[in-house]
């Protein structure tokens, strides 16, 4: 059996040997290294010997890994399993081993992943006091207002778990993009944390929460918004399916501009905004200030969605064609009209400053956005942005100087400020 101390001094009279200006040639060193492997495979094999003191299972267990077939687990691991470069790696259909996350083709992709993990946070660092004692008091919140809430705390509790399903169990396998992954994985953290968030709401508030939880089954403006992203998940999350055709690959793209332009593009923007505009009237600021933290993650959930969705076009040009652009501008369409019937839904009366009709201007402001995001032309020209006090917060042309200028208050979790 080789002796570890054995080794390194041996090493070391050799080392001694040589003068002390004097490096080791590359043959000196290549031997060397060979040695430490050599050292390394032998250490490894005597650790599986049985032991007197190994137990009946222990030996048993040992035994079995005798058996293992290293190359019929590494034919599992997708890709030529030789070393990625950069021009290997696309965002769908890569034949590269997508466990060698380096060298990075989409830098933006890490630094997504980076800021994400840099503005963590968790629902119980907001104090929900006063919006406990203001939401059980009797005169606190107009019936708008409680209407207002309730329906958002419904439609959101389900959205983002939606969100993170779909993202879980159909798109990261299907991108082929190893650092685009990496984002994928904190992003459905992030829609975790915002499931609890909603959860931690509706718990402190001591609402029903058969009545919350199930509303996007029962509330037919929560209902249809939930059905429309639900029906672009069926084909992709069959663990039959598979990239590598044009209607595949089509099938793919849907499902990304549906959960990434419409979902948390144009499905979160009514309710986001109505209760926003809570927090700046100083109602129900524990509740919007958690809004605001998931607004945040979410600006930048939407950003990575549109680079990806436009980096597949970018190397997959045929996908792009009359009637995929046609059908793209169809969804974004339809998300705006189902947003729009919700916000008539949880408005139906002037409530917090604002009214439907003003949300419905609002919302073809943001289709227009999206839009054009894509490469699509605007359907609602002329239409403007009339609640300008939330561009700091949801205006996407912002984010990167958003997160410069408030990433310290973000990380302790400290109390914000509604300008």
């Amino acid at each position: 059996m080789l002796s570890w101390d054995e080794f390194d001094q041996e090493d070391t009279a050799v080392a001694a040997k040589q003068p002390a200006a004097e490096k080791p040639q590359p043959q000196v060193a290549q031997a060397a290294l060979e040695k430490l492997d050599n050292a390394g495979d032998a250490a490894a094999h005597d650790a599986r010997e049985v032991d007197s003191q190994d137990s009946d299972a222990v030996a048993r267990a040992k035994a079995a890994l005798n058996d293992l077939d290293i190359e019929e687990g590494l034919t599992e691991l997708e890709g030529e399993g030789s070393r990625v470069t950069v021009d290997a790696k696309r965002m769908i259909n890569c034949r590269a081993d997508l466990n060698q996350l380096v060298p990075f083709k989409y830098d933006w992709a890490w630094q997504k992943y980076l800021d994400g993990c840099a503005n963590h946070w968790m629902p119980q660092e907001v104090n929900m006091n006063a919006d406990i004692a203001l939401w059980k008091s009797k005169d606190g919140l107009t019936e708008d207002e409680r209407r207002i809430v309730k329906r958002n705390l419904g439609f959101f509790s389900t959205a983002d778990s939606l969100v993170a399903n779909n993202l879980a169990l159909a798109v990261y396998r299907l991108i082929t993009n190893p650092e685009c992954r990496q984002y994928i994985l904190r992003q459905a953290f992030e829609e975790a944390i915002h499931t609890h968030a909603y959860q931690y709401c509706i718990e402190s508030l001591g609402m029903d929460e058969g009545e919350i939880f199930n509303m996007y089954h029962e509330i037919p403006s929560v209902a249809k918004k939930a059905a429309w992203g639900l029906k672009y998940t069926r084909a992709i999350s069959d663990p039959e399916f598979d990239t590598g055709t044009v209607e595949t690959d089509k099938e793919l793209l849907r499902n990304l501009i549906a959960y990434y332009c419409v979902l948390e593009g144009v499905f979160f923007y009514c309710g986001f905004t109505q209760i926003l505009s809570m927090g700046r009237r100083n109602k129900m600021t524990g509740v919007a200030e958690q809004f605001q933290y998931i607004l945040r993650d979410e600006s930048m959930h939407l950003n990575f969605g549109i680079d990806v969705i436009n980096q597949i076009k970018i190397e997959n040009p045929h996908l792009w064609d009359a009637a995929m652009k046609d059908e793209a501008t169809q969804m974004i369409l339809q998300g705006t009209q189902l947003e729009i019937e919700y916000a008539r839904d949880t408005m139906p009366r002037g409530v917090l400053g604002m009214n439907a009709a003003m949300m419905e201007d609002y919302l073809k402001f943001i289709a227009n956005r999206r839009l054009t995001q894509i490469g699509l032309k605007e359907e609602y020209p002329g239409t403007s942005n009339p609640f300008p006090w939330m561009s700091e917060i949801m205006d996407l042309k912002k984010e990167k100087n958003f997160f410069e200028t408030r990433v310290i208050e973000y990380q302790t979790g400290g109390a914000l400020s509604w300008d």
